[in-house]
């Protein structure tokens, strides 16, 4: 499916359960990642214009890598914030099966560029000649936390086992907007065991990963609409939640997926809050030692983090990640009457984002 047209389903199916016209819209803010071939060419404007909605309307593409579309929102929201827009749609998409992971990467190899970083003199003055990889990374983070295969092999079942009750007691449904016969993530694993993870080969020789220990590779798009208060009233929409905090930090590029750490205490100080006060936790599950070492270093409950799977079980379409954990947070924070939830993700570069709901 051409990713514009993935993009485009989703803002119909939004603008089929929200009455607001879409004329109305002041800006359309992507994300996507490997932006070549048909993600190419600013392609939030592309899904806004296949979709058949008004051409006056314009769109943004942003990268963040993995946070790309949780960075959308964010934008999104500032710009109402600052009283320069009052409503803009924010969201991602991503077709993994046609452009695949790191495929931008490897499209500069036939201009000269081996990877984005090792031909910038200042980059290597500063960071030398390490290899700069998420496994590495997550691998990494494994080893300095002492996290050990087993662990990780308990979470990602854990991740399919949750995703599958959630599947089975219908709690997607109301986010999910089906294309042709296809109406449930299709990643969820039901015949998977520990026996079967632990036949599976590491990544490397001395390693503790494997392919069941990382996000899966899957197509996708999310989006959500953003208005201010004036909005609301003049035409009487019901909020679901307001935007409680929203910041991103960055950390060390190379061991690259810590950064969620450092990010949640910086956006709970910020925010006045504590982990306990959050009632549920979106954290993407690149990689089961990421999430890991997120629980032990913040305290967080494992009960309330990811309650109906993660990226393990369900994917990591990249760019439209952010917006789809956003959408399954506040799903789950309305079905359980939670108040506050807290959203984060890893990010290429070091980064982290994170936004923290209120439900209404």
């Amino acid at each position: 499916m051409h990713p514009a047209d993935l993009g485009a389903h989703v803002l119909r199916a939004l603008f089929e359960r929200v009455p607001l016209e879409p004329a109305l819209v002041d800006d359309v803010i992507f994300g996507c990642v490997d932006t070549i071939g048909p993600q190419a060419g600013d392609v939030a404007r592309t899904c806004w214009l296949a979709a058949g909605l008004p051409s006056e309307v314009p769109g943004v593409t942003v990268d963040r890598q993995c946070g790309s579309s949780q960075q959308a929102v964010h934008f999104a929201a500032q710009a109402v914030m600052s009283g320069t827009a009052d409503v803009v749609v924010a969201g991602g998409v991503q077709n993994m099966s046609a452009i695949p992971i790191s495929a931008a990467m490897l499209a500069g190899r036939e201009h000269g560029f081996p990877d984005p970083f090792s031909t910038s003199r200042g980059w290597r003055a500063r960071y030398g000649d390490q290899e700069i990889s998420q496994f590495r990374g997550a691998e990494m983070i494994a080893a300095k936390w002492g996290i050990t295969r087993a662990e990780m092999e308990d979470f990602a079942l854990r991740s399919h086992s949750r995703a599958l009750a959630a599947v089975d007691a219908g709690w997607f449904a109301g986010e999910i907007a089906p294309v042709g016969e296809v109406s449930d993530d299709e990643c969820p694993r039901r015949d998977t065991t520990l026996e079967k993870m632990a036949g599976l080969k590491t990544l490397t020789p001395d390693g503790r990963l494997t392919a069941a220990l990382a996000s899966q590779i899957s197509d996708g798009a999310a989006a959500l609409l953003v208005v201010s208060e004036r909005v609301l009233r003049e035409h009487g929409l019901t909020p679901r939640a307001r935007i409680h905090h929203l910041s991103a930090r960055g950390g060390d590029p190379v061991v690259m997926l810590d950064a969620p750490i450092a990010a949640t205490e910086y956006a709970l100080d910020r925010a006045g809050l504590s982990v306990s006060d959050i009632s549920l936790v979106e954290i993407n599950e690149a990689f089961a030692s990421v999430v890991l070492a997120w629980l032990r270093e913040t305290g967080a409950d494992p009960a309330v983090v990811n309650p109906t799977g993660g990226a393990i079980a369900l994917g990591h379409p990249l760019g439209a990640t952010g917006a789809r954990l956003m959408t399954t947070l506040l799903g789950n924070l309305e079905r359980t009457g939670g108040r506050y939830g807290l959203q984060t993700m890893c990010e290429g570069g070091g980064q982290a984002n994170v936004t923290i709901l209120e439900r209404l």
